[in-house]
């Protein structure tokens, strides 16, 4: 069952490694077939190492274990949250990315500081509030979804693919998993220069033209970068 899409999501996490965003089993990427209302993900606590493509699990959209013999990753009722509220959202990675887990446990918005960040991210990468006592207590997975929902009130979640967790770690998404990989890969590389940045020069501002440029020309409407 969904084998092409089995591959894309293993592929996906090994990703997350080549690109030095994740160390022992902290990561996981999930894609979904929107068809037939199923979604690929990384088992729970599987080594890197060892894992392979049959070891995807297939869930549906309420968490029930549709083909797999291990358990689906312990974040997979965030990453289905995401795709419940987010029809556009293909893919959907969570990873403990240094610089980024940084800026989360400040518990900070990465600020629109760069065209890198502009290139891909319109938006600061926003930070979400403070969980409260029933949302740890409760189905925390499924609050954790819940309140990166509600960060994105009035934003455009494809315009911002990437949110910070407070004092926990950065979700990224895309149109499938290679594009959620991609934008947490530039999250984690953004958070870096921000850091850096902010080091170097605490007032420092931004151009807000080179924001709605660099944003524009590669995802507005008469976007001209690349073939």
């Amino acid at each position: 069952m969904l084998e092409k899409l089995k591959e894309e999501v293993y592929k996906a996490n090994m990703d997350l490694v080549k690109h030095g965003l994740v160390i022992f089993t902290w990561g996981n990427v999930s894609g979904i077939d929107r068809e037939k209302g199923l979604v690929v993900i990384k088992p729970s606590g599987v080594d890197y190492d060892v894992m392979k493509p049959e070891d995807m699990v297939v869930v549906d959209l309420q968490g029930n274990v549709v083909e797999g013999q291990l358990k689906p990753s312990s974040d997979t009722p965030t990453h289905l949250a995401i795709y419940r509220a987010w029809p556009e959202v293909g893919g959907v990675v969570h990873t403990h990315s240094t610089f980024a887990t940084g800026w989360s446990q400040a518990g900070l918005d990465i600020p629109n500081i760069g065209t890198t960040h502009a290139d891909y991210f319109h938006e600061a990468i926003p930070c979400t509030a403070d969980m409260t006592e029933e949302e740890v207590k409760g189905a925390y997975e499924l609050e954790t979804g819940n309140v990166i929902i509600k960060r994105f009130e009035g934003m455009n979640p494809m315009h911002t693919p990437g949110v910070l967790v407070k004092n926990h770690g950065p979700f990224a998404w895309g149109k499938d998993p290679h594009d959620a990989v991609h934008n947490a890969v530039v999250m984690e590389q953004v958070a870096k220069m921000a850091s850096i940045a902010f080091a170097a020069n605490p007032n420092l501002t931004m151009n807000p033209l080179l924001v709605e440029k660099h944003f524009n020309r590669k995802h507005g409407p008469n976007a001209y970068y690349g073939q």
